[in-house]
């Protein structure tokens, strides 16, 4: 049993016994591939054995249209909503204090209501949170793959995915929805599987990441690799992993998850313990007490290679590419209903590159709904800004869903 906030007890989340939580949930595992049917990967290899682990919330109608698949971002993982049942069992002990990372949006009564749909979240491949990933045994030798683990994209991840939604007999969903690289994987799902998908909700997320993403990508691989610990990335079975290196990486990563704008407020350029300059080089502003703070938290949490492999997928993914570069080409093949969220202050995915999307699907007379969101928290306002988000999904949701009964069986594309 999880040691979440008592029943009763006033706290800033949900407590699992709230009638607007899917209360206590548990992670599910799933082989997806095996050696009679590998995983093809866009690096020109095959994966062997895959497994997945996802979370559901709610209930499949007898129809089996109400599904929607929630994708997560870069750390994130298929807890999207509710309080883990065996956070010490799973290992997972920093669960015990807070749900899932979009408990905001879903479950009974919010804007994903659980009482109507039921939710899908899976995790990544090569990710560390219970599918397939660097930390895997690798078969050909028995050992942790580590950096032997074939680099993976964000249309193998969907690929993947395809495979656990028809395992859960799901023929089309009703949505695919997410932000930053969750956003890039609904947008991969209604390119690459442009019959299973009803509509895309699409936060924080533009065609590809912009040059200054990767380079921040860039720098915080750098700071992995080359610290002593990661030993070519077979450090599994030392005391130790590369936790300085992906501390930085983290705070270089958080960076461009926040804007200057949200980071004055909070701390301005106060001093943490002082009330003047010390003259010394370690932590004097609350600011950099706060990266630090990010920095050592994460690497509790989170595995060095699965940091490499997850950044690198975010800088290849490209929706260009299914259009031979030309974005508008790309989108022509997505069939769905649309809608875009992009926020005012976000510089990691900004603004301008959503409404590429807006601009590219408008040129194919594709139904596309756009709404640029006054926001001071950056990049991280699509996990921030629930009560401006609440209303437009809310809304969405239910026009989709009244449009599609209006139209029979037929869908809405």
């Amino acid at each position: 049993m999880s040691d979440a906030p008592p029943p009763g007890e006033k706290t800033k989340y949900d407590p699992p016994d709230s009638p607007t939580s899917v209360g206590w949930t548990k992670p599910m595992r799933v082989r997806l591939a095996d050696e009679s049917n590998p995983l093809p990967l866009d690096a020109g290899v095959s994966l062997s054995p895959v497994d997945v682990e996802y979370e559901t919330y709610g209930a499949l109608n007898e129809a089996r249209d109400n599904a929607i698949l929630v994708c997560h971002a870069l750390s994130g993982d298929a807890h999207a909503a509710g309080w883990c049942r065996d956070a010490d069992a799973d290992d997972r002990p920093w669960r015990k204090t807070r749900p899932g990372w979009w408990d905001g949006l879903v479950g009974p009564g919010k804007p994903f209501d659980t009482n109507k749909y039921f939710i899908i979240c899976s995790n990544v491949l090569g990710s560390c949170y219970g599918t397939t990933g660097p930390a895997s045994i690798n078969p050909a030798t028995g050992k942790p793959y580590g950096i032997a683990f074939p680099v993976v994209t964000v249309a193998d991840w969907v690929r993947l995915q395809e495979r656990l939604v028809t395992h859960l007999g799901i023929e089309k969903l009703l949505a695919v929805t997410g932000g930053s690289l969750g956003g890039q994987q609904a947008v991969e799902w209604a390119l690459a599987y442009p019959d299973r998908v009803a509509s895309a909700i699409v936060f924080a997320a533009t065609p590809h990441l912009m040059a200054q993403g990767v380079a921040f990508n860039y720098a915080g691989r750098h700071a992995i690799l080359s610290d002593p610990d990661f030993k070519g990335g077979e450090y599994y079975d030392a005391a130790q992993g590369p936790v300085r290196g992906l501390s930085v990486a983290r705070m270089i990563g958080h960076i461009t998850y926040v804007s200057d704008v949200s980071m004055t407020r909070k701390f301005g350029r106060r001093f943490q313990e002082t009330e003047n300059r010390g003259f010394h080089l370690d932590v004097e502003y609350q600011v950099e007490s706060y990266l630090r703070h990010q920095g050592q938290s994460f690497v509790e949490r989170f595995d060095g290679n699965a940091y490499l492999y997850i950044t690198r997928a975010m800088d290849y993914y490209d929706a260009t590419e299914h259009g031979d570069g030309d974005l508008v080409r790309a989108m022509a093949k997505a069939t769905c209903d649309w809608m875009f969220v992009s926020f005012t202050s976000d510089w990691l995915y900004p603004p301008s590159g959503t409404r590429e999307f807006v601009r590219a699907l408008s040129r194919n007379n594709r139904q596309v709904t756009y709404v640029n969101l006054d926001s001071p928290f950056g990049h991280d306002a699509f996990l921030l800004e629930d009560d401006a988000l609440e209303p437009l999904v809310r809304r969405y949701l239910d026009n989709l869903v009244a449009r599609r009964a209006g139209d029979g069986d037929a869908p809405v594309d």
